[in-house]
């Protein structure tokens, strides 16, 4: 659904981008020329009232998109801990004989620190003070 959704979006905007390119600029820089004795490649009223037709209905069809799409994506991510997953990426190293186990798979930081802390059974050392 989600890359359905996505595909149509990029359709959308291509299209988007291609009617205003197609629309007769006022300041002369746009693809459409901008007046004084210049012929566009539609200068019509008829057809400047369909390509801005047009650019509104893409418009309203691109805002659909997106929101649709940022409910969707919103609603498939769960909520979830930054330190959740700092453990299970941080490299450990092997444990050494006489000193502190290896964590637990799948605990977090504060949870290693704090088996760390037991361990060892001292407080850890206090920053000193900035030397001036």
């Amino acid at each position: 659904m989600q890359t359905v959704l996505i595909v149509i979006h990029l359709i959308v905007v291509i299209a988007l981008v291609i009617v205003v390119l197609l629309q007769r600029s006022e300041g002369g820089m746009g693809l459409g020329g901008g007046g004084g004795g210049v012929s566009g490649f539609m200068t019509g009223r008829g057809q400047a009232n369909a390509l801005t037709r047009t650019t509104a209905i893409l418009a309203g069809i691109f805002f659909l998109t997106s929101i649709t799409l940022s409910v969707l994506a919103s609603q498939s991510r769960a909520p979830r801990s930054i330190l959740d997953g700092a453990a299970t990426t941080a490299p450990m190293a092997p444990a050494v004989p006489g000193g502190p186990s290896a964590p637990a798979p799948g605990s977090n930081v504060l949870d290693q620190l704090r088996q760390l802390q037991d361990q060892s059974g001292a407080q850890p050392p206090r920053p000193s003070a900035p030397v001036q």
